[in-house]
């Protein structure tokens, strides 16, 4: 029962997102919005995530009441999305756009941290725990997409707030840590951020953030630019979704095997690798066929950095550095990715803009291989 309530949850939980987030740039095109609105639009909540994450997993990790704090921030996005149809101006859907990601932001770090304590001594089978986010995503997808085509777009926000919904009431199972330590926030991130090795890893997390947003966000206008067929486009955003499923059932594995460092390092090389490939072999064949390493990219990522930052979180600050990490990968990484991603889109096209972002995680990885081990072993004063 310690793996079924997480599991669930993140089944649910990116169910949901599966019935959203692909519909949000074609709802705000139904309002009339003209491009760079919705680039702002776009743009504006992984910058909020900076905030709202940190910010909650704070006062939770503070106030010892995570269960409280993360169904307070799940019940508020649930309302903001049943809001969506009812707002038609672009300043009324900034402003609402803005309180859900500030309101969201926080739910997935909650959600890691209980999983990693309900686990207890078998914190190694998290990605067998967060496999239930990918079948979740691809069971409901499908499923999602033929109801909003056949009853309209403003079934994306209903079937939304279901679905997140029963994943509030299956998040009221969930335990965390019973220590009672009095901690500071200020203290505790005043020595998170002045420990070079974690300052490391979280560089590290955001330029690997970047390179997965280029793929992310990108790959369609790259496919479009080089004259792929669009009918192609579904099969290439599938493709990733299955893969992942291997790769995190047998995560605890890797996590033995390898430890975090290095699953971290053989992210890092997936992702290189998959730019590379990109950059220089413009086939749609070779493209589908590269879609296949998405297992060792992101799936690898996640799992190596909720690990580490399991294992290295300041005491008693373990959900606030979960929201850190989660803010630099989806926060950080996904702004610079974005804005970098689109100026060179626009400006040398897809294939180069990929190799760009291949040699930046080239450098990163270099960077990290040789200073890791050099740096000394992360240690907190008590606070």
């Amino acid at each position: 029962m310690k793996k079924i309530y997480p599991f669930s949850f993140y089944l649910l939980y990116f169910g949901a997102g599966a019935c959203f987030f692909p519909y949000i740039v074609l709802y705000y095109q139904s309002l009339g919005f003209s491009g760079a609105q919705i680039g702002i639009l776009s743009a504006i909540s992984p910058l909020i995530s900076l905030i709202g994450a940190p910010f909650w997993t704070g006062i939770a990790d503070v106030s010892h009441r995570h269960r409280l704090v993360m169904s307070i921030t799940l019940l508020a996005a649930i309302g903001m999305v049943i809001l969506y149809p009812f707002v038609k101006t672009l300043a009324a859907v900034l402003v609402l756009v803005s309180l859900y990601s500030f309101m969201i932001a926080p739910v997935n770090s909650f959600a890691d941290t209980a999983t990693m304590t309900m686990l207890g001594d078998q914190q190694n089978m998290y990605g067998r725990v967060r496999v239930g986010g990918t079948i979740g995503w691809g069971v409901i997808a499908p499923i999602a997409g033929l109801m909003i085509a056949k009853y309209g777009l403003n079934w994306a926000f209903w079937l939304y707030a279901v679905i997140l919904f029963i994943g509030f009431l299956v998040s009221q199972r969930f335990l965390y840590s019973e220590v009672k330590q009095q901690v500071s926030i200020k203290h505790g991130m005043s020595e998170l951020f002045s420990n070079r090795r974690m300052v490391l890893f979280l560089a590290t997390a955001f330029v690997t953030g970047m390179a997965l947003m280029s793929i992310n966000s990108f790959l369609g206008a790259y496919m479009g630019g080089l004259g792929i067929e669009k009918s192609l486009f579904g099969f290439a955003l599938a493709i990733p979704i299955i893969v992942e499923l291997p790769v995190l059932f047998f995560a605890n594995r890797l996590l033995v095997r390898l430890k975090p460092h290095g699953l971290l390092v053989l992210a890092m090389f997936a992702t290189m690798l998959r730019l590379f490939l990109y950059a220089t072999f413009t086939s749609a064949a070779g493209i589908l066929v590269f879609q296949l390493i998405n297992g060792f990219t992101f799936a690898t990522l996640w799992v190596a950095g909720v690990s580490y930052i399991n294992e290295n979180a300041p005491p008693g600050l373990s959900a606030t550095t979960q929201g850190v990490f989660g803010a630099t990968v989806f926060g950080f990484g996904a702004a610079g990715g974005g804005f970098m991603g689109a100026l060179l889109l626009e400006r040398v096209g897809g294939p180069q803009m990929y190799g760009i972002f291949g040699v930046l995680m080239l450098v990163m990885l270099i960077v990290y291989v040789l200073f890791e081990r050099r740096l000394p072993k992360i240690q907190y004063a008590e606070v």
